[in-house]
């Protein structure tokens, strides 16, 4: 019977091979195969184009066309299938064995272009995950239908007679259609990367926040997490325990502050419109909504009220306008895919098949370069508080994360720190958003990970108040923990006679000299932040609670005390607190959050990054003392203090907040023969550490004499940073002569200190002995040499372009003779100024300094452009001092905590806790 067949095929030529019923089919398969050469020429050439112009031009029309791809496509499989199937059943017996190879090829071509578009389909239940397998699913994907239309015109050359002119007809109008359709799409670019328009601004003032258009973005636009839950369950997970989701009105402190603050506002102004300044970041769905100027907004239980900082309003922000902060940030409403806020299930499942199946889009749409900036995260974690909230001054500065990490050691961003890591952090996600192992639908391979993770967006930082009211025990162990890694603390020296110049013993273990009964002694405690990219505690430092607590014992029993707390849960007044003491205009302390009443600070007890702090208690050997003294020594956490608490809550409450040892020291004092102890920390660091608090004491030169004591010693252990250090102290007290001997001795270790360094204060040193070329060389050495192995980079550093302006400006008056070379150098100096006020555009040194140079060069109207700024961000010294002698009187314990040195009485009457 097959020979029979065979014989009839030949016999019938090659019509045979498609009979009526088949030729059907195969006219349906041509159909949706040029529908789909045409739709995937189109999508093809929106691919390119973002590739070529490096932007995204995605937009519901793309979404849509892509959606038909996808439904031509599985249209397409079963009669295709049908039709290769019928055809070779019937074609298999021809004498045409070319034809027939080719009609295999073919077959072959079809069925990896079916196979690689199911296989880069992600549904319920299937779905590649592997990033290689993908890529080569994808590419097999692109080329496929190339290898088709080849395969197809060849199988075709030995059929029967092609008509050339119809195809060549279809090819033109087909080829004619996407090139429009790619054209027309071309015109419509998202509006990324540019500030928004101006006239919006009205709107949002004195916040700095903008939108795309000009205009509000809807309430639900904005509040749409759990459509985002539904591919990223780990994400929307850690963002519901954060502290983002309850930046608002959900957070009952924050709900405190605001309402009190409106209601100043409007008794004030008349309307609450300067409250904006905390929406812009905290309130950004009422705000950007609209809802927010009015005046009887319910905080409570507006729709918009407990929305918080959500996924949509980080991830559609197109734009960070400038590094001032208070919410300098442009955000447009975002494309969604279609169907992406219908109600019926079915619509919502193609939604989502469309994301899973061309993430690209939702990718460039919510996750953007500019996400993985620490600019980006400046937009509201650095803050000003302008004149229309004040009623003051126009600008006085408040909180900045962002200036404390870009000048830090721990971005690689600055040439003068004391430590730097091993690898410097790009941005604040390395710490604030770290890697998790995850399954959700963006995860991925990152480094030398195992498995798929995504960054957490539970973003710790140690606020452990917000999980404490949410009774979310374990969001607060991730802030506990996270606040454990960021200092320690060094029960490091004993100082004779209770005096800041008595004879040291330092640093006590291994050897702990004996004490004697009856003598007074000066405790030297060493606090040093670890890993913290800006300043600590930085955020609320006015009520964040951060105390040392130091307990002297004896058999159990408390004979000195420092940081105790009474029954009221309420911390001794005169423990040392690290945090910011902030006044009002009268001298009274900020403690309510009251923001817009911010004038100036009694004390900064912050620790700079990489840096450390110095602190003294007084410790009195009881007569007839034999027992050993045993001392502890704690740095404790609480995220709001009581006073504020009670502000809050009533003048009843009781703060119960969860207190966090962050670090601990203990130690047993000899009172005979001394003691070996093993000691963790490498001596040379924990005089280095020692020498650092010392020297950043403001004010007194017994604290400069003792830190070049503290690095004689890290000298002679054999570490380079002895004398760079000892540079700087010689620098701080005009000793440039040995400043010069120590910088000599530095570089000459081996390894020597950082070279990055010594240019810094090699800069100085030729700057002041007057060697101007050789201080330009320098700095600039520093803005022009990168450091990637360690991820380094000081091109940002514009404490190192002020000196360079600094320098360019205190050269130019032997060069007045010299007209072109004294312009040349004025123009060198402002370019340096210039580009400092690009990094910090608020920047008093380089304004100060461009007001001169400008009328240096007979600029007056520059000149007096730069002054008006300079006055505008400068301090007002008279003020503070009258506010700061206000504040002296009316408090003691705050008066004794703000003087540059401050010895602590373990043996105080009325010490909490004795």
């Amino acid at each position: 019977m097959a020979s029979d067949r065979a014989q009839r095929v030949a016999a019938g030529g090659t019509s045979r091979t498609v009979g009526p019923r088949l030729r059907l089919v195969l006219r349906l398969v041509l159909v949706l195969m040029a529908l789909l050469l045409v739709n995937s020429a189109y999508l093809a050439g929106i691919t390119f184009l973002e590739w070529w112009q490096a932007e995204s031009y995605q937009d519901h029309f793309y979404q849509y066309m892509f959606l038909g791809h996808l439904v031509l496509g599985l249209v397409l499989v079963l009669p295709l299938a049908g039709f290769v199937l019928g055809h070779m059943r019937h074609a298999r017996l021809l004498p045409n064995r070319r034809a027939a190879a080719l009609g295999y090829g073919l077959a072959g071509a079809c069925a990896i272009l079916v196979a690689t578009g199911l296989g880069l389909l992600r549904v319920e239940g299937f779905e590649i995950r592997h990033p290689d397998l993908r890529t080569l699913l994808y590419w097999l994907h692109v080329l496929a239908p190339l290898a088709v239309v080849g395969l197809f015109l060849l199988h075709r050359l030995h059929g029967p007679r092609v008509r050339w002119r119809r195809g060549l007809y279809g090819a033109a109008a087909l080829a004619g259609t996407v090139a429009v359709m790619v054209f027309l799409h071309s015109r419509d670019p998202r509006h990324w990367n540019r500030v928004g328009p101006g006239e919006g601004v009205r709107y949002f003032e004195p916040s700095l926040a903008r939108t795309a258009s000009g205009h509000f973005i809807p309430a639900e636009t904005l509040m749409m997490d759990e459509y985002c839950r539904e591919c990223h369950p780990d994400a929307y997970e850690g963002w519901f325990h954060s502290a983002h989701r309850f930046s608002s009105f959900n957070n009952e402190p924050y709900l405190f502050s605001v309402r009190e603050t409106r209601e100043m506002l409007l008794e004030r102004d008349g309307d609450v419109k300067a409250s904006r300044w905390c929406a812009g970041c905290h309130d950004v769905v009422p705000f950007l909504s609209g809802a927010f100027d009015d005046p009887d907004f319910d905080m409570e239980n507006h729709p918009t009220a407990h929305a918080g900082i959500t996924c949509t309003v980080c991830h559609a922000i197109t734009h960070v306008n400038s590094p001032r902060g208070n919410a300098d940030y442009t955000i447009e409403e975002p494309l969604h895919y279609p169907f992406a806020r219908s109600d019926n299930p079915l619509l919502r499942y193609v939604n989502r098949q469309l994301v899973k199946a061309n993430p690209d889009f939702h990718r460039k749409t919510f996750l953007k370069p500019l996400h993985r900036t620490g600019e980006f995260c400046s937009t509201c974690h650095k803050v000003s508080l302008p004149g229309e909230l004040t009623g003051y001054r126009s600008w006085l500065r408040g909180q900045n994360h962002y200036d404390s990490f870009l000048l830090s050691g721990v971005s690689g961003g600055n040439a003068k720190s004391f430590y730097y890591p091993h690898k410097a952090q790009a941005n604040c996600n390395g710490c604030h958003m770290p890697l998790q192992p995850s399954g959700d639908f963006g995860a991925a391979r990152f480094g030398e990970t195992a498995g798929l993770s995504i960054h957490s967006h539970l973003f710790p930082g140690g606020n452990t108040a917000i999980p404490a009211f949410a009774g979310d025990a374990g969001a607060l162990a991730v802030q506990q923990e996270f606040l454990r890694r960021s200092l320690r603390i060094d029960i490091f020296g004993l100082r004779e006679d209770g005096r800041i110049d008595g004879v040291l013993h330092a640093p006590l273990r291994p050897l702990t000299p004996p004490l004697e009964a009856g003598r007074e002694y000066l405790l030297e405690v060493v606090l040093r932040t670890l890993g913290v990219g800006h300043a600590f505690t930085q955020g609320t430092a006015d009520s964040n609670q951060v105390w040392v607590e130091v307990v002297v014992r004896s058999e159990g029993r408390v004979v000195g005390r420092s940081g105790g707390m009474n029954e009221r849960r309420e911390i001794d007044p005169w423990s040392h607190f690290v945090n910011i003491y902030m006044l009002d205009r009268e001298g009274n302390r900020i403690d309510r959050r009251n923001a817009a009443d911010i004038f100036t600070p009694l004390y900064d007890h912050q620790i700079p990054p990489g840096a450390a702090d110095v602190l003294h208690y007084r410790l009195a050997v009881p007569e007839g003392q034999e027992a050993d003294l045993e001392v502890e020594a704690r740095v404790l956490h609480r995220k709001f203090d009581s006073i504020y608490m009670r502000h809050v809550f009533g003048p009843d409450h009781i703060n119960r907040l969860p207190i966090t040892e962050i670090a601990r020291d203990r130690l047993v004092l000899p009172m005979g023969g001394g003691s070996t102890t093993a000691g963790g920390i490498p001596p040379w660091e924990r005089w280095n550490d020692y020498g650092i608090g010392l020297l950043l004491v403001e004010g007194g030169k017994g604290q400069l004499a003792q830190a070049e004591e503290a690095f004689r010693r890290v000298e002679a252990l054999g570490r380079p940073d002895g004398p760079l250090n000892l540079a700087r102290v010689y620098l701080r007290e005009g000793r440039v002569a040995q400043a010069t001997g120590a910088l000599g001795r530095a570089a000459r270790f081996d390894p020597p200190a950082p070279r990055w360094t010594l240019a810094w204060l090699s800069a100085l040193v030729n700057r002041q002995n007057g060697r101007f070329d050789d201080a330009v060389r320098d700095l600039r050495s520093i803005l022009e040499s990168g450091y990637p192995e360690r991820g380094l980079d000081f091109s940002r550093d514009y404490q190192v372009r002020n000196e360079l302006g600094l320098t360019y400006l205190a050269m130019s008056p032997v060069l007045r003779p010299r007209p072109g070379e004294y312009e040349r150098i004025l123009r060198l100096a402002i370019d340096s100024f210039t580009e400092t006020l690009a990094l910090d555009p608020e920047n008093v040194t380089a304004h100060h300094n461009l007001s001169i140079l400008h009328a240096l060069l007979g600029e007056e109207e520059r000149a007096a452009h730069h002054r008006d700024l300079h006055d505008r961000y400068r301090i007002d010294d008279n003020a503070r001092d009258r506010v700061v002698a206000l504040a002296r009187e009316r408090d003691p314990a705050a008066r004794h905590a703000s003087q540059p040195v401050t010895i602590h009485d373990l043996h105080r009457e009325g010490a909490f806790g004795r």
